[in-house]
């Protein structure tokens, strides 16, 4: 089982010695990967539902998240060994070509370290804040999937879509890892697990072990339909900041290879105990 670090932008990580620590001990206990999150800004008196807590809203701090890739491109100077991972950035907020881009940088100056994973966005004052549009945002994705991977595999792109046209560009460098980075969709609805068995390297939700169960069924289930194989898609499951073994057996019993942690917030002493546990009870094993 690998095990990643959730979040890992959120404060006090967001602050360039602090994020520094954090990977660099990571790295040392043998945490496999470091993902973040995205909210570009988020509107004050927003009514959208956010998905992940009872009450519909979000922690406080996840208005205090630095720019995902631009913490991952420091952090990636500063480390060797560990992976990193958006978890998520909303791409239909995004430019793709300009995606495209800094994600290839990134893969070829971190050695191939680098995992793109999307999500279609929840907040829909942030896209209006943004000037993007909310509807079809998840055609919109899609189809920002597909010219991202054709930039990142060809020589000279051309690409006529419903949302974007161009006529024979090129985009270089190119990534690394080949054919490209991989591509990991976000979600906790069945909707994001078809789609990432159709078309994903990998699905990451948060979610119990039981809804979590069905959603990788329907990941497989949608694999085969594409005929594609379910084995070649890598599942993550973020399961907040609380962990122990059997649980993290039971994610594995799923088909779970990848657990992400939340550990935002603590104290350098707490960051350490915690790292050290991790390692002691789980990755050394």
């Amino acid at each position: 089982m690998k095990i990643g670090i959730a979040g890992a932008n959120l404060p006090p990580y967001s602050e360039g010695n602090r994020a520094i620590e954090l990977a660099r001990l990571a790295e040392d206990v043998g945490i496999e990967s470091l993902w973040t999150y995205e909210h570009i800004v988020v509107p004050s008196s927003y009514r959208s539902m956010y998905p992940y807590s009872p009450n519909g809203r979000m922690p406080e701090e996840g208005a205090e998240l630095v720019e995902p890739l631009d913490w991952i491109a420091f952090l990636a100077g500063a480390t060797h060994r560990i992976r990193f991972g958006t978890g998520m950035l909303v791409l239909p907020q995004h430019n793709p070509v300009m995606v495209a881009k800094r994600a290839a940088t990134i893969d070829r100056l971190s050695g191939g370290r680098l995992s793109l994973g999307v999500g279609a966005g929840w907040l829909r004052e942030e896209f209006d804040a943004l000037g993007a549009p909310w509807a079809h945002r998840g055609q919109r994705m899609e189809e920002y999937i597909k010219l991202i991977r054709k930039l990142w595999t060809e020589e000279e792109t051309t690409f006529d879509g419903h949302f974007v046209r161009l006529d024979r560009v090129r985009c270089l460098p190119k990534p690394l890892q080949t054919p490209g980075v991989p591509i990991i969709i976000g979600g906790h609805t069945d909707t994001a697990a078809i789609r990432a068995g159709r078309i994903g390297d990998g699905f990451y939700p948060s979610a119990s072990p039981d809804r979590l169960d069905q959603l990788v069924k329907l990941v497989k289930q949608s694999a085969e339909d594409a005929m594609r194989d379910p084995e070649t898609i890598e599942i993550t499951a973020g399961i907040g900041s609380e962990w122990s073994p059997d649980l993290i057996h039971r994610y594995e019993e799923i088909g779970v290879s990848r657990i992400n942690i939340n550990l935002s917030g603590r104290t350098s002493s707490e960051l350490h105990r915690s790292l050290e546990l991790l390692h002691d009870t789980i990755i050394r094993k």
